[in-house]
């Protein structure tokens, strides 16, 4: 009997042990992901700042006049941001999300500038480019601008706005602007969800006739009905950006040029 007894306890003290063991053990490995875990976020957020505090140093360097109702309007100095990038084809303002503000570019390509900053600094921030098959003129029947929609909410990540349609009857104007000393005003006329192999990205349109169906198209495509005219002779901008629900989905928002004023 004092044997068994002996052998129950050593088999309690046994199995104490090992549960002490394995708790340790669930506790350093719970530590080290949390120390991972904690890592990454911090290489994730360092690199983010690190794009703001970039676009941020450019705005202060490109930007010579900030207020728009001023004499002479919004001003960018082209000279210094082509030293900068060549690739500098325009800039872009919205009132509100005001936001975006940024240099927009054109690359030979539609993937260098979705992990390359404007200042050719790798970060996921990219830039706001325009599409390699466009002239980057803004004469085009449809220029495609590309941005990420960013989790610290920069680049194109407020254009999600633009799903409610009070905030479209808010602020349903952009502004671009380009180094030839022209603003253009875009009005917007649609705000929608698709595909990413939506016919709502195609970009050339053999006739009139194909370009009048491309915008009904868009207009269906829309969240909500903005009464915003567009016709066969109209020039519009596609803002392009993810959902971040699905990575199949887009958010394009569609601008039509209401107005051209010199900015010189």
């Amino acid at each position: 009997m004092a044997e068994e007894k002996k052998s129950y306890h050593r088999g309690r003290r046994d199995k104490k042990k090992k549960g002490g063991i394995l708790s340790t053990l669930v506790l350093i490995v719970a530590l080290a992901v949390f120390l991972v875990s904690g890592f990454q976020l911090f290489q994730i957020f360092s690199e983010y700042r690190a794009g703001e505090k970039e676009y941020e140093k450019i705005q202060q360097l490109a930007i010579t006049q900030e207020d728009p109702d001023a004499e002479g309007g919004f001003k960018v100095d082209f000279d210094a941001l082509k030293e900068i990038n060549p690739d500098t084809v325009a800039w872009i303002r919205f009132d509100e999300p005001s936001i975006i503000n940024y240099p927009v570019v054109h690359g030979t390509d539609n993937e260098t500038y979705l992990t390359k900053t404007f200042e050719a600094n790798d970060n996921k921030l990219g830039t706001l480019f325009v599409d390699k098959d466009n002239t980057g003129t803004f004469k085009d029947k449809n220029t495609f601008i590309y941005g990420h929609n960013m989790k610290n909410k920069t680049m194109f990540a407020k254009l999600m706005e633009y799903k409610e349609k009070s905030y479209w009857e808010k602020y349903p104007y952009f502004y671009i602007y380009t180094p030839d000393g022209q603003e253009h005003v875009y009005k917007i006329y649609s705000a929608g969800i698709v595909k990413d192999t939506s016919d709502s990205y195609i970009k050339a349109y053999n006739t009139d006739e194909e370009f009048e169906q491309y915008i009904a198209l868009t207009k269906e495509a829309s969240l909500y009905d903005t009464g915003v005219e567009v016709t066969k002779d109209s020039k519009i901008v596609s803002l392009s950006t993810c959902t971040n629900v699905r990575d199949d989905e887009r958010f394009l928002v569609h601008g039509v040029e209401v107005e051209t004023k010199e900015t010189k």
